[in-house]
């Protein structure tokens, strides 16, 4: 995360004397119908000679309240940012939600706006776009109230799929029943992680897998299980920008995420952080505990199962590559 562009509040951005185009939403999983309100921004900036901007909140407004049922991110600020400014960003505020902000009535919200920020230009949202005390405000007030202030609204459509508009809520629950079809389809990017690599038992070595290890645990886990991926190995655990991606060499691979079943012995293994375990089928990787792994999930293949012993479990990988392989043949 580019600590420059992610701020706190507004006082770096009003140091610079330009216009201000400020998009505003949660954006979790930087999404298509984030991409068509993020964008806009960024567009009228760049015409205007303006900052484009994105106002998103941290944490989730749903810890403060509702934290019995929060919601469960896609993602972390970090990878957020990384795909905002790749988008073309220019900054990105992770405002604190808390008491003070959750009762700002919505009548007074587009005031709080050009208080915060004076050369605010333009806002920019979903047309679901929710606001203020009970969150009572919608496109409908910001549009009554925008004009007055000279702050012009753009309330950008939804973008359906199948007739469904995209949420984050459908991409959530896609992901918990390993749909990556849909789920990639819905983000309009494959879906990725990026953890720590750890040192492993050793076990995939001796019956022919050998593993790369990470114990990575989002908040909005994918369904337990055995995927085809595709990952690189490195030193950062930056996303790749638009300038870095033509040097990445991605890898071909299965990917195990859970809590091991056949290995892991006992009632506890609902207790356990799931492990994410990713086989090369190209050739042998070199990794080191301390290295990032950086992984594109593409297909699910099945769910974790419980081998009654460690031959059934090594055959069983042996047609999970094969089908992870022609699934590349034949991309």
């Amino acid at each position: 995360m580019n600590s420059k562009f992610v701020l706190d509040d507004f006082i770096p951005i009003n140091n610079i004397h330009k216009p201000i185009f400020l998009a505003i939403g949660i954006f979790d999983g930087v999404h298509l119908g984030h991409v068509s309100v993020i964008e806009s921004a960024i567009s009228s900036a760049k015409l205007h000679n303006g900052l484009s901007v994105v106002m998103t909140f941290s944490p989730h407004p749903s810890v403060y309240l509702n934290s019995k049922s929060r919601t469960q991110l896609i993602m972390n600020l970090n990878q957020k940012s990384d795909l905002l400014f790749k988008l073309g960003l220019d900054y990105l505020v992770a405002k604190k939600f808390d008491e003070n902000f959750s009762k700002i009535k919505a009548s007074d919200f587009l005031r709080y706006l050009l208080n915060e920020i004076p050369r605010l230009k333009a806002v920019y949202v979903g047309e679901n776009f929710r606001f203020g005390y009970l969150r009572k405000g919608s496109i409908d007030t910001l549009l009554k109230l925008g004009p007055k202030l000279g702050i012009d609204i753009w309330g950008i459509p939804r973008i359906n799929q199948n007739g469904m508009p995209i949420s984050s809520t459908r991409i959530r629950n896609a992901l918990k029943v390993g749909d990556m079809n849909n789920t990639n389809k819905l983000l309009g990017y494959p879906y990725h992680s990026s953890s720590i690599i750890t040192t492993g038992s050793g076990l995939g070595k001796k019956i022919g897998f050998p593993t790369i290890n990470t114990k990575w645990v989002p908040e909005c886990r994918p369904c337990y299980g055995v995927y085809i991926v595709r990952f690189y190995i490195s030193k950062s655990n930056r996303f790749p920008s638009k300038d870095t991606e033509k040097d990445i060499n991605w890898l071909n691979g299965i990917a195990n995420y859970g809590v091991r079943p056949t290995i892991t012995k006992g009632d506890h293994k609902s207790k356990l952080d799931p492990v994410l375990e990713i086989h090369s089928l190209d050739r042998l990787v070199e990794s080191k505990s301390g290295e990032y792994v950086f992984v594109e999930w593409l297909k699910f293949i099945r769910e974790e199962h419980n081998f009654k012993d460690m031959s059934l479990l090594k055959k069983q990988i042996s047609k999970d590559c094969i089908e992870a392989k022609m699934f590349f043949n034949h991309e």
